[in-house]
């Protein structure tokens, strides 16, 4: 228990600016027969909700309709740490830093045409940053040929294994064989852990708390 509070991501603001970084999430709904279907979805989290645009037909449609409860998830891979980090010859202790949001809620599908605009164009400034597209209008005919869903979060928390749990010198080793092992992650994992390479080494720049 100690342990995974200290895993727990404890500003909202993080868990925020976490969801405005990624790009897929997965909503599961409750199928016909109970059992939960799970699709990836882009996705935008606004006004303390999350919007996802759909077309008019589909099985999470239905499902949505039947039952509203829903759950999001969405997770990072920071960095994987073969077995060998720890022990040449146990497999078993290989481990992965990571992050990730859980949101528990109800979903429902937008008929009102304000928001299922403000939506699409929310979708859109995340997705598409530079502009160069014409804003959705309410009164687009656009938007009677998709649905939007929106999912209202009863509760949202955070995980997130990038070192914390370590001591300061456990965390440098860590940060040292993460770099001589060269991923294409490393230099990003790195940074998450909050060190930066000078000289070829990982100094630390700041303590990894969320």
């Amino acid at each position: 228990m100690q342990l995974l509070g200290r895993l727990e991501i404890r500003s909202e603001e993080r868990i925020i600016e976490f969801l405005g970084e990624e790009h897929v999430g997965r909503i599961s709904t409750v199928d016909a027969d109970g059992y939960p279907q799970v699709i990836p979805m882009n996705f935008v989290y606004m006004k303390d909700a999350v919007y996802m645009h759909s077309h008019v037909k589909g099985e999470k449609l239905d499902n949505i309709r039947r039952d509203s409860r829903a759950g999001f998830e969405v997770d990072r891979e920071v960095e994987f740490l073969p077995s060998y980090f720890e022990d040449p010859h146990d497999a078993s202790v290989a481990d992965t830093l990571y992050v990730s949001v859980v949101i528990k809620g109800r979903a429902e599908l937008i008929d009102d045409t304000a928001e299922k605009a403000a939506a699409l164009n929310g979708l859109m400034a995340k997705y598409q940053p530079e502009g160069r597209y014409d804003p959705v209008k309410p009164g687009d005919e656009v938007l009677g040929h998709l649905e939007i869903i929106k999912v209202v979060p009863h509760s949202m928390r955070g995980k997130y294994k990038i070192g914390q749990h370590l001591d300061t010198k456990e965390r440098a080793e860590l940060a040292a064989k993460i770099l001589d092992r060269g991923s294409d992650t490393a230099a990003s994992a790195l940074k998450i852990m909050g060190f930066e390479v000078v000289d070829g080494r990982p100094v630390m720049r700041d303590e990894p708390s969320w």
